[in-house]
């Protein structure tokens, strides 16, 4: 990939501006280069709307070893680029890498913004790095703009760019906001806007812009946009194998052969990251082999597992120190609820609040623990035995849970009930930080599968505040106890937790298999498309280990109910066609392409089914 001079004019005579004279002539890396400059990142955080913040970032990070921290790419949330560079406020809030905020930029004009951003290096030298862009622990680091305006768009990219390695324009979002605001994936329609945003950043900062898309409606279609991403002089591509109509209830799967597609017909020197299905670990590695990017990002698989990145080298020590669980066959296993949020607190401690963090007891280890402290080996009171919640003990001061409901593990939510009031804190403080803002919803998406049955941690957590590190301490609390009982009724007898769970063998054989045929669900065979059944086999874990959220996919949605279809959508569905053709762009449905092949004599290609998941 070529290297891009910078622009470079003379500027007002100031001893700190003359200095960045010879800096600004320096040559900008782009590309492959650029890729390769900042060690070739394979695994991507992805960046995730006050979700990817410095935080989570370093949490993600953690479960690998020291040494290999660093090659993690990690994005921030998405930020306003218009928001970002008008409004001081919003800018302290949302992007944090010194105590004191971003300063102002130099009132200097003309001038390029190139050297703008040199120059706040220089003065930002004596102030020391606090969370975002932080050069020990948040690096390398991506910061995501959404915008509609060059203008915007460059600004509050100089803002940031000292901080970071890249700054990346958002063309993914399919929310109704973007659609309100025109931005993200509503500017699909706008090539020539789209051009104007990339290239205004490409020619005049000092690091390089890149760009997360969405696919289009056709392969032929997406090629084409991602050549005008690319020509416009984005550095990379970061390619979700989803339209923009695929959310919610309608998410269904990434497709994973369009973005092969696009490795096979763009440039090999092009660098591009594959985004969608991505609910495990082993579906790293199966989706550069698939797809043939450089790099694979994780968002909502991350959401539940911060330690999807962590390979071999990070499991061992979580083995060592109790944080990664192993079933009783030896084969399935994950990272402990209770450690990963005991990490997530004491990063909070140390980093954000720059607090010492408090003093807990070692993890929990059947067999391990009452060793170490000379006891005897603990046992799970039966199911009759454990004392009921009354009026005078309400739900969250509840110690011991019924042993049916430490193994069930119920997908749906609980029926919904009158809430307790837990105790709060005497003193609420409001608090702007957004890594204080995100604990709640991060906790939400993490302990899914244990707060279905344990209704008083989900009770506790939902009246909790933001910043309210006594609260958070006490859920860990509640957490680190429904473990302990699950452990223990494990070690005594796992068959119970088991059944739930197709065991690692028997999951190795028929994999392959069952992607290829049909499956049995409650009795009928399905086409294994049509069914989130085999997935959700494959990650199920006991409910204090952390795992993926699985989606049911469309049909399944509007079988249960939890997706409904307007009348339009109804007679398209009805008339066999998949697409949204609403402004006469829609694709030809794959039944009706068939049945023209067939009257044509066009033989059948073969295609490869996707991919079951749907993360």
């Amino acid at each position: 990939m070529a290297k891009r001079n910078l622009p470079n004019e003379s500027l007002e005579s100031s001893s700190t501006l003359s200095k960045m004279e010879a800096s600004t002539k320096r040559l900008k890396l782009t590309g492959r280069d650029f890729y390769e400059s900042i060690g070739s990142p394979k695994y991507i955080l992805a960046p995730m709307v006050d979700q990817s913040e410095f935080a989570w970032r370093l949490l993600t990070r953690s479960f690998l070893p020291s040494s290999q921290r660093s090659s993690i790419l990690a994005y921030t949330p998405m930020f306003h680029a218009r928001l970002f560079k008008e409004t001081k406020t919003f800018r302290d809030h949302h992007f944090q890498p010194s105590r004191t905020g971003l300063p102002a930029l130099p009132a200097v004009d003309p001038s390029p913004a190139s050297s703008h951003g040199e120059i706040r290096q220089q003065l930002l030298l004596d102030e020391p790095p606090y969370l975002d862009g932080h050069p020990t622990h948040d690096r390398p680091l991506i910061v995501q703009f959404c915008a509609n305006s060059p203008d915007d768009f460059l600004a509050a990219a100089t803002h940031v760019s000292p901080h970071c390695d890249a700054v990346d324009l958002n063309l993914g979002c399919p929310q109704g906001i973007a659609r309100k605001g025109h931005y993200g994936s509503f500017l699909q329609e706008s090539p020539d806007l789209i051009h104007s945003l990339i290239s205004t950043l490409a020619d005049n900062l000092h690091v390089p812009v890149t760009a997360k898309m969405r696919i289009l409606d056709s392969r032929e279609d997406t090629l084409e946009y991602a050549k005008m991403l690319l020509g416009a002089g984005a550095s990379w591509i970061a390619v979700h194998g989803r339209r923009r109509e695929q959310k919610g209830h309608e998410t269904g799967l990434a497709d994973w052969h369009i973005i092969r597609y696009l490795r096979e017909k763009l440039p090999p020197e092009t660098v591009i990251f594959a985004n969608g299905n991505i609910l495990g670990y082993e579906d790293l590695d199966r989706c550069l082999e698939v797809t043939g990017a450089d790099g694979v990002m994780s968002a909502e698989g991350n959401l539940c597992d911060p330690g999807i990145f962590a390979g071999t080298g990070g499991r061992e020590e979580g083995e060592k120190s109790g944080e990664y669980w192993i079933g009783s066959d030896g084969g399935r296993g994950g990272w402990r609820m209770d450690a990963v949020l005991r990490r997530y607190l004491d990063i909070i401690y140390t980093h954000v609040l720059e607090q010492t963090p408090p003093s807990r007891q070692p993890l929990f280890v059947p067999g391990k623990t009452e060793q170490a402290n000379g006891a005897e080996p603990l046992t799970t009171q039966p199911a009759s035995e454990t004392p009921a919640t009354t009026a005078s003990q309400p739900a969250h001061e509840t110690v011991s849970a019924p042993l049916n409901n430490i193994i069930s593990q119920d997908e749906g939510p609980p029926a919904k009930k009158s809430k307790p009031n837990p105790p709060k804190t005497k003193t609420k403080t409001k608090t702007t930080s957004p890594n204080l803002l995100a604990i709640r919803p991060h906790l939400f998406h993490l302990l899914r599968p244990l707060l279905s049955t344990h209704t008083h941690i989900r009770d506790r957590l939902a009246c909790s505040s933001p910043g309210d590190m006594q609260a958070y301490e006490e859920i860990l609390s509640m957490i680190e106890d429904v473990t302990r009982q699950g452990l223990i009724a494990y070690s005594s007898d796992p068959k119970p937790f088991e059944e739930n769970m197709t065991t690692q063998a028997k999951e190795k054989e028929t994999e392959e298999e069952t992607r290829n045929t049909e499956v049995m669900v409650d009795g009928e065979e399905v086409q294994e498309e049509e069914s989130s059944e085999p997935t959700i086999k494959k990650y199920k874990r006991p409910f204090w280990i952390c795992q993926p959220y699985i989606r049911p996919l469309p049909k399944e949605a509007l079988e249960r109910g939890s997706l409904s279809l307007g009348k339009k959508a109804r007679r398209k569905l009805e008339a066999g066609r998949t697409d949204d053709d609403d402004e006469g762009r829609g694709r030809e449905s794959s039944r009706r392409r068939q049945e023209r092949d067939e009257r044509d004599g066009v033989p059948a290609p073969e295609v490869a089914k996707e991919a079951m998941v749907c993360g």
